[in-house]
């Protein structure tokens, strides 16, 4: 999709927030029926703990964190807490939901990866959309475990697959596989560098990382595991991530950048290391379906179990890059965000609408909060929405409307689970599992 038509789709979207398009106020021409959520987690605290390659990296110090490592802030249930909010007045609008709704059996799941974070999310996030009803989170795993449904894990490698692989990244990226995305974010890299005065700090007068704009960042692609990058890149992630949540939290800008006068711009450049990371690792076109398998299969179950009003999957920015890599999702810009594929605390949102002929549509989007919103935790509401994105998929017509017919939508759905199977026939000579 080119970029000025999808900044107009985000400019439409965020004016009907919550909207049916209609052709009178009393005959709504859809009616909204159920809703699906794929989220990624809120602000969370860095992965590194204090003493780590992270911390002496740079001579400054880093933000004093309001959680353990890699939990969720008390910024992030705040976000959370108001994200659901704004939910169900959009849901309350529009019908789905009564006012101070107490769901029916099963007309409601939350599920979650085992991790605080993504649980926190889930149980904030609920409290915002039913503040008067509980809500149990479901969670497959035991607490603080990893739930295989959420995660890009690989069922099957080889020298064959790791190629072809890296030939896709390589025509993402204008060449050299792994190489060619770090040296697409050479502005980043420099300005993370700078910000953090990494050239004073211990870990690099000592050599430990090397050198970040030559060494090679090896892609490993090994079974039972996620997809991970060696190198500089993966260095390089780690700070870019600190720096950018720092952001988030640090209400200072000077400070937010330890003592640096830098410009949104330079922000954006710092989270481009995060994006284009994103997109190699999770979203090349024989990687996405094999990453997403189990995560594509439960959303599926959930368009079409019956009686479910809402749904809400809890995972991370490595769940939902592959979804949208694996639908074939058309390019789209984000406005207001320095993360531009999968911001933190992002939604991908499938809605289903009914026609006044009782016909069955699908819209996607991506609703996240920007990053003016992220940092004053700004109350939401149908006059102050979030961010909202239309989403198009290569291949799938929509009516005027911006409306999916429901058999294209399911289409799209089973052909991009199917591509599990075509991808283990090609690459394996046994017959493959069903992943996890």
């Amino acid at each position: 999709m080119k970029k000025g038509l999808c900044l107009l789709l985000c400019a439409i979207m965020i004016l009907m927030a919550g909207t049916a398009f209609t052709e009178s106020a009393e005959q709504p021409a859809y009616t909204l029926d159920r809703m699906v959520v794929l989220s990624r987690h809120n602000i969370r605290s860095p992965l590194s703990a204090t003493g780590s390659l992270l911390d002496r990296l740079t001579p400054h110090q880093w933000f004093e964190w309001t959680s353990n490592t890699s939990e969720l802030s008390l910024r992030g249930a705040m976000l959370e807490t108001t994200m659901g909010q704004y939910f169900r007045l959009w849901l309350e609008k529009e019908g789905l939901f009564p006012e101070n709704y107490l769901p029916e059996d099963g007309a409601v799941r939350f599920y979650a990866n085992g991790l605080q974070r993504t649980q926190a999310t889930a149980r904030y996030f609920s409290a915002g959309l039913l503040p008067v009803a509980v809500v149990p989170v479901e969670r497959k795993v035991e607490y603080n475990e990893l739930d295989g449904t959420f995660l890009p894990l690989l069922q099957f490698s080889s020298e064959e697959y790791l190629q072809d692989v890296l030939k896709e990244i390589s025509e993402m990226s204008g060449g050299n596989g792994m190489n060619g995305i770090r040296d697409s974010v050479k502005e980043g890299i420099l300005t993370a560098m700078a910000v953090t005065d990494m050239e004073k700090s211990e870990a690099y007068q000592a050599g430990e990382v090397g050198n970040l704009l030559e060494d090679d960042n090896p892609l490993t692609l090994e079974p039972g595991k996620e997809p991970a990058v060696g190198g500089p890149l993966k260095t390089l992630t780690s700070v870019a991530d600190a720096l950018v949540l720092q952001y988030y939290e640090e209400p200072d800008n000077l400070k937010a950048a330890f003592g640096h006068e830098i410009t949104e711009k330079d922000w954006a450049a710092i989270g481009s290391i995060l994006s284009e990371r994103i997109k190699g690792l999770y979203m090349a076109p024989s990687l996405a379906p094999h990453l997403a398998h189990p995560i594509l299969e439960e959303i599926y179950r959930e368009m079409n179990t019956e009686g479910r009003k809402f749904s809400f999957l809890c995972g991370h920015d490595s769940t939902v890059a592959p979804v949208l890599g694996a639908l074939g999702v058309e390019e789209y810009t984000l406005p207001g965000a320095i993360e531009t594929v999968t911001p933190i605390g992002v939604k991908l949102v499938f809605e289903r609408w009914i026609d006044r002929e009782g016909k069955a549509f699908w819209k996607a989007s991506l609703v996240y909060q920007s990053v003016d919103q992220l940092r004053s935790i700004e109350p939401l509401s149908l006059e102050n929405p979030p961010m909202i994105c239309a989403l198009s998929f290569t291949g799938i017509e929509a009516n005027g409307d911006g409306m999916i017919p429901e058999e294209a939508m399911m289409n799209l759905f089973r052909s991009a689970i199917d591509k599990y199977d075509e991808l283990v026939e090609k690459y394996t000579e046994e017959e493959m599992p069903e992943a996890a």
